[in-house]
Order: structure tokens, then sequence, then C-alpha cells
């Protein structure tokens, strides 16, 4: 058991089938806000359904050790491999063709998608869920259901749109790389599966990347669109 969490096979398992765990929870996530585009009622349904409840609280406990658990195993290998390699670090002529442009900068995009956490965290789990959690429901302009309200005020600013685009971007490029890594250092490795692998990340990728901005983008068209009747 000791080799698991200290051996680097070990780490990389670890860090593989927490990050597997954690695209569930972006497919599961991107569903519900889709809810959003199509019926604003249905969404804020779901903000109820989940809110303080129990269940969602043990959910928000998983995710958030699922997150920490990936975020130390990677930092930890990433130090390793650096520590590993020293000044061969920087020589590219020595990279082989394969290594893609996400997997030279996995933590990059990493730490990326950790500060776009932080700040969604803000705008929303804040002002809804822990607001709900503290019975202060003043800690966002809206009630902690009414997470329609909160998409539509947040994207009717288009830096906010831009940011979230840029974060969505780093999570397509991290999933590239990380979806199918993960499988290959669980052991589906042969070469079959390693190219059938890298082609399913990218669609589960585009798929996550598509479903997230969709709810940007038609928030935003609508904020136009009721300011011009306005």
């Amino acid at each position: 058991m000791g080799n698991l969490f200290t051996s680097t096979i070990g780490r990389k398992l670890i860090m593989s089938v927490s990050g597997l765990f954690l695209i569930l929870f972006l497919l599961f996530h991107m569903s519900m806000n889709i809810a959003a585009v199509f019926s604003v009622e249905a969404y804020n349904a779901i903000c109820e359904f989940l809110g303080a409840n129990w269940y969602a609280l043990v959910g928000t406990l998983i995710l958030a050790f699922g997150v920490v658990v990936h975020l130390v195993y990677a930092t930890i290998l990433t130090l390793h491999n650096r520590s590993s390699r020293g000044a061969q670090r920087y020589a590219v002529e020595a990279m082989p063709e394969e290594v893609t442009w996400a997997s030279r900068n996995m933590f990059v995009l990493g730490l990326i998608i950790v500060l776009g956490l932080l700040l969604h965290l803000y705008n929303f789990w804040y002002k809804m869920q822990f607001a709900e959690i503290i019975g202060n429901h003043s800690l966002g302009e809206f009630g902690p259901t009414d997470g329609a309200a909160y998409i539509s005020a947040l994207f009717s600013n288009p830096i906010y749109c831009i940011v979230y685009l840029i974060w969505f971007a780093a999570i397509w490029f991290h999933l590239t790389h990380g979806f199918w890594s993960a499988f290959h250092t669980i052991g589906w490795d042969n070469q079959i599966w390693i190219k059938r692998l890298k082609c399913i990340a990218k669609v589960v990728a585009t798929i996550i990347f598509l479903g997230f901005a969709v709810v940007v983008v038609v928030f935003y068209l609508r904020s136009l669109c009721c300011g011009s009747i306005c």
C-alpha cells in the first residue's frame, strides 16, 4: 500500500483515477448547465434540488477531495520529473515527435484550470450553495437557488465571457491528453487502444468544451437581444 502513495507508478495511478472521476463530474455539470439554455425553470429546479441538501454536500466534499488529490499528485509528479531531467528539460531536440503541446504543458494548463475554478466557485458556489449552508442569502444579488439569474447576469459581461471561454479552452487541451493518458496508466497501453483512446479523448474534450461554451454564448447573445429591446 505504501508503494501506491510513494512510487511514481502509484502516484500516476492515483492521479489518473482522480482525473477520470473529475471528467465524469464535468460531463454531469455540463449536462446540468445545458438545461439553462432550454428552460430557466428546469435549471433552477435542479439548483433547488441540489442546494445544501446532505447528498449535495457529500458530493461537494467528494469532488473537492478529488480536485485536491489530483492537483497534489500532479504537482508532485511534475516536480519529480523536472528534478530528474534537470537541464535536459529544455532540450527540445530530444523530444519525440508524438509528444503534443498539451502533454508538454499539462501542469500549466492545470494551473489555469485551478484559477478558473476558484473564480467559478466565487461566482456561483459561494453565492449559492455556501450562502444556503450558512443561511445568509445576501452573499449574492439573487436567491441561492436562482442559478439562471446568476448565469444571465455574469455572461452579460463580455469580459467574463472571454475569461470563461479561455478557461474552457484550457480544459479542452488538458483533457485531450489527460483522458487517454489516464487509461494508458491504468493498463490500456496496446497500440490499437491507444489510438482509439486518443480519438475518444478529443471527442469527449470537445463535447465538454462545446457544452459549457454554448451556455456562455447563448446567455451573452440573449443579453444583447434584451438590451436592444429595452
